[in-house]
């Protein structure tokens, strides 16, 4: 079985350079909030991978864990890149994927409805989605959605 955990950046200045965006001060406790939440919840030895982007590596470092930092789930990231990064689904264990819009309502999508589609993931929201074998035959379930407003 493995956990694949999206969790959206959370909510960050305007401003360009795009990569160098920070947190917000909202930002700032919604990424807080999230991982109060998260921490008690992760699997042992759960691989944490992060986008270079300054507004990912804040929310990452809201977690207080050792991260990977991998343009695979970066600004340019896309469905294939961030599947094949995540060993998706074929890693046992889980794997917390910090990135961004588009793409983690892309790959949400694909894994759920079988298509890639532009979902909306909101901005320091996790959506927690498993693979599993039953009965001889793969299975991706959704376990969570949880939005950073609702904690």
């Amino acid at each position: 079985m493995m956990d694949l955990i999206l969790w959206r950046h959370a909510e960050a200045e305007d401003g360009i350079p795009d990569a160098g965006r920070k947190l917000t001060d909202k930002g700032l406790k919604q990424a807080q909030q999230m991982a109060a939440w998260l921490t008690p919840r992760l699997p042992q030895n759960t691989r944490i991978l992060v986008s270079p982007a300054t507004r990912a590596q804040q929310t990452a470092a809201a977690l207080g864990m050792e991260f990977e930092t991998v343009k695979e789930v970066g600004l340019s990231a896309n469905t294939v890149s961030l599947l094949a990064k995540a060993g998706w689904p074929d890693t046992h264990g889980a794997v917390l994927v910090i990135g961004h819009q588009p793409t983690l309502g892309q790959v949400a999508a694909f894994l759920l409805s079988g298509a890639e589609q532009d979902w909306s993931v909101k901005k320091g929201a996790v959506w927690w989605i498993s693979n599993r074998v039953r009965q001889g035959e793969g299975q991706t379930v959704l376990r969570s959605v949880l939005a950073a407003e609702m904690l």
